[in-house]
C-alpha cells in the first residue's frame, strides 16, 4: 500500500511541476506579452490552469499525509535499539557468579 502511494505522490509531482510550467507567469519579467484578442481567451485558460493547479496540489499534499501516517503505524510496531538489545542480552546464556 505504501509503495502505491509513492507511485501516485511521484505521479502528482511530476503533474503539478508541467501544470506550474505552463502557466503565464504574472510577474511580467519572463511573461510575454498578451493582445487584447487574446486576453479573454488567456484568462479563460489562466483560470483554468489555475484550479487544476490547486486541486492537484491538494491531492499531494493528502497522498504525503498519508504516508507519513502508514509509515508511522509501521514503526510503532518495532521495537526501539535499547529494547532489541535488553532482549537480545536476556536471550544469551548467563554465566554463573563464583565466590
Amino acid at each position: 500500500m505504501e509503495n502505491l502511494l509513492i507511485l501516485v505522490n511521484i505521479i502528482l509531482a511530476v503533474i503539478l511541476i508541467i501544470v506550474i510550467l505552463l502557466q503565464r507567469s504574472e510577474g511580467g519579467a519572463l511573461g510575454l506579452g498578451v493582445s487584447q484578442d487574446n486576453f479573454t481567451s488567456a484568462r479563460t485558460v489562466g483560470t483554468f490552469l489555475t484550479k487544476f493547479t490547486s486541486i492537484i496540489a491538494a491531492l499531494f499534499i493528502i497522498c504525503s499525509i498519508a504516508i507519513v501516517a502508514i509509515s508511522r503505524d509501521e514503526l510503532r510496531e518495532t521495537q526501539s535499539v535499547l529494547e532489541k538489545e535488553k532482549e537480545e542480552d536476556s536471550n544469551l546464556p548467563q554465566i554463573p557468579e563464583t565466590k
